[in-house]
């Protein structure tokens, strides 16, 4: 083997031996949390539905690109994991914003606002960051709340493949930088047309 192959599969070890690590864990209780939707208010044991485990993805917001990103990479996901599982999106935009936006990027799973308040601060990924990005992993036993796992997002993280794509191609995350919207003017329009907004 390479060098390259050597380390993939050492990485892919480590992956075993931290599935282990979390299957094992027991999980911390937690309150049960109050959230704003575009239907009202819904409690954390709430999203739970009929499911015992519930994914709650940080999400910075609308105002963060690499936010987008992993939201855009979870949408094919949604109804694989939905399957079994229940999944939100938690943000601090006002659920209006967080609808008008999800819209806007055809996202189709379930948001909820914490507002920036209690329930980030407490649930962080990041303890003494408040509003840092990634995914926690909680746990329904009855009328409890359990904290199972949970792991923060950034680029080269496990959690988008793009980084992993990248890389392919002998680039690192310092090298790109995700946006909005990959449109172009075209250098000629069809319709003769000259004024095209950006």
């Amino acid at each position: 083997m390479n060098e390259i192959q050597t380390i993939e599969r050492e990485i892919a070890e480590r992956v075993e031996r931290l599935i282990a690590l979390r299957k094992a864990a027991a999980g911390t209780p937690v309150k049960n949390y109050t959230f704003e939707t575009v239907a009202g208010p819904v409690t954390l044991r709430q999203l739970f539905g009929e499911k015992t485990i519930l994914f709650a993805l940080h999400n910075m917001g609308q105002g963060c690109r690499y936010c987008t990103l992993w939201a855009d990479g979870f949408a094919g996901l949604v109804p694989h994991i939905e399957s079994e599982f229940a999944f939100v999106v938690l943000t601090k935009d006002p659920p209006e914003v967080q609808r008008a936006f999800a819209n806007a990027r055809g996202w189709r799973f379930r948001m909820a606002s914490h507002g920036g308040g209690e329930y980030i601060r407490e649930q962080s990924v990041d303890p003494g960051e408040d509003n840092m990005p990634g995914m926690v992993c909680y746990e329904r036993r009855g009328e409890e709340i359990f904290r199972k796992n949970a792991t923060g997002f950034g680029p080269g993280d496990l959690y988008s493949p793009l980084w992993h794509i990248l890389s392919l191609a002998g680039r690192g995350w310092e090298d790109w930088t995700p946006q909005y919207s990959y449109w172009k003017r075209p250098g000629t329009l069809d319709d003769g047309g000259k004024n095209v907004a950006e």
